[in-house]
């Protein structure tokens, strides 16, 4: 009998390239945690796939089941389905944002998402995505991995952020505009405000929020179609002297039509003097 050498166990996969980013977004805001994938997506059990809020169908129905019951939960009585389909759209732009701007921000690595390639488990707090390619900087460690696209210079890699969140959110949008009594204007309002306030938050989370709005001013200046407006970032001057920073949305989060005297903090409609009041109330 010939006997066999034992096989050394197989290795396991490598970590996709922006999977750190993805870890080190859980470690600060554990209420998102992202996984990514290469066979077929999670299904079941509360996931839903971006392509099916996209279709418009079954898939947003449900969605927007869970946010018209939470409201009805909390406020004790129901939205309007164009307020409901806003939180709800709100619930899933936000976190996908992040999928592109916090590899980009923290490893200047920016994925391309198509809507088939992620899915959503809002309830526990998870997204799992399916990278095929992502584009990176000439001097990247991973520009010689499969799948990565390199573009010469941070301008470039900042176009290609808008670019990868408007194909990404593009068809959402389009599943959502007929619950939402807004146009393409507004909707893409609510893009930008997703984009800058996602980044932004996160940046104040991993303690380097200075470095996360001047990155966000540039990746937003304005003038950067389909996005409305700029990140637009200005200060205000506390009674002691500390500097808060703030900026007006371009869109409505619609909350006022559940509680008119509580606006977002960066709400057009509040005012400076409040803006600050809770600011350093929060502080």
């Amino acid at each position: 009998m010939v006997s066999r050498m034992p096989q050394a166990p197989a290795a396991p996969p490598s970590a996709h390239p922006v999977a750190d980013a993805y870890d080190r977004l859980s470690a600060v805001f554990p209420g998102l945690r992202v996984t990514t994938w290469d066979g077929a997506p999670p299904s079941g059990d509360g996931w839903v796939c971006a392509a099916g809020l996209a279709a418009g169908g079954e898939a947003l129905e449900t969605f927007l089941a869970w946010d018209d019951a939470q409201i009805l939960r909390d406020h004790g009585r129901r939205a309007r389905p164009d307020v409901i389909a806003g939180f709800a759209l709100h619930r899933y732009a936000w976190p996908a944002c992040l999928l592109i701007t916090i590899p980009w921000f923290l490893h200047r690595r920016v994925p391309r998402l198509p809507v088939q390639d992620v899915s959503f488990q809002r309830e526990l707090g998870r997204m799992a995505v399916r990278i095929s390619t992502f584009c990176c900087l000439p001097d990247d460690p991973a520009a010689a991995l499969p799948g990565a696209r390199v573009v010469p210079d941070e301008e470039a890699l900042r176009a290609e952020v808008r670019a990868a969140v408007g194909a990404h959110l593009a068809p959402v949008l389009d599943g959502f505009a007929p619950r939402m009594r807004r146009g393409p204007r507004a909707l893409w309002g609510m893009a930008t405000d997703e984009i800058i306030e996602g980044l932004w938050y996160l940046g104040h989370l991993l303690g380097d929020e200075p470095h996360a709005m001047a990155a966000l001013q540039r990746l937003l200046p304005g003038a950067t179609a389909p996005y409305i407006g700029a990140a637009a970032f200005r200060t205000l001057t506390a009674p002691d002297g500390i500097l808060l920073p703030t900026r007006d949305r371009a869109s409505c989060c619609m909350y006022y039509t559940l509680r008119p005297e509580d606006t977002c903090l960066t709400c057009p409609r509040t005012a400076d003097t409040a803006r600050i009041e809770r600011l350093t109330a929060t502080a």
